[in-house]
């Protein structure tokens, strides 16, 4: 079964992100607290553990969870094979995809310069909030079937 393996949150941008123990996803905003949240179609971003393996293998083993700035560490599901419109149903949330990977900024990041390669462009996903509520580490990640969106909590906001 999909899971979490880390909620990750950095209070300025350029920097990356560190673990912490929940995180609170807001509709039409993302993580609460977040420098990257906020009214836009990349609220909330996401980056499976297999992708940061790639980089383990390809020599860099002191990468920690939220190093490639995701708000988000998982185990168990291809992010970057979802199409856009997926809802995930994460903890107390409901997260809808809104984008696959992301342009790299300027010549790329440290970890693109240290090794190469980064995966975040490539195989990192966005998200926006449907349904908000608390995200932790070890919660199930579930794909929802669309005929199961109906039964989703209406949020006015």
């Amino acid at each position: 079964m999909p899971r979490v393996l880390a909620v990750n949150i950095s209070e300025t941008t350029g920097v990356p992100k560190h673990e912490i123990e929940k995180g609170y996803f807001e509709v039409q905003h993302g993580l609460v607290g977040d420098a990257h949240a906020g009214e836009w179609h990349r609220q909330v971003s996401l980056l499976g553990i297999e992708s940061i393996n790639k980089l383990r293998a390809a020599g860099l083993q002191d990468l920690v969870n939220g190093r490639f700035a995701e708000n988000i560490t998982t185990e168990g599901l291809v992010l970057y094979e979802l199409p856009i419109g997926t809802r995930l149903k994460i903890g107390e949330t409901v997260l809808e995809v809104t984008q696959i990977g992301k342009a790299c900024h300027n010549s790329g990041c440290a970890i693109k310069r240290a090794a190469g390669d980064c995966v975040m462009p490539r195989e990192g996903i966005f998200a926006k909030v449907i349904v908000p509520g608390w995200i932790k580490p070890g919660d199930e990640i579930t794909v929802l079937e669309r005929e199961d969106w109906n039964e989703l909590p209406v949020i006015n906001s």
